[in-house]
């Protein structure tokens, strides 16, 4: 059997090892799962014309919920 090792934070390792137990695996087995599982597919990027400026801009994908002033708002809340 093969190992691999890499280098994490001491806080990074607190929170994998944290994780781990609330699945009840052990370290090694909770990071095989999260390396082995199938990778999302993005969609490719559409432009489309902004009702309101007329600039191009990118359509979100379908997927996704649709980005709004009220919900960028909240993303940039706790932004420094």
């Amino acid at each position: 059997m093969t190992t691999i090792s890499f280098k994490i934070s001491m806080d990074e390792a607190r929170e994998i090892r944290a994780r781990a137990r609330r699945e009840r695996l052990t370290v090694s087995e909770f990071l095989r799962q999260r390396a082995a599982a199938p990778m999302r597919r993005v969609a490719p990027l559409s432009r489309a014309r902004c009702p309101l400026t007329g600039a191009t801009i990118f359509n979100g994908a379908e997927d996704l919920p649709k980005l709004t002033v009220e919900s960028t708002r909240d993303m940039l809340a706790d932004f420094p």
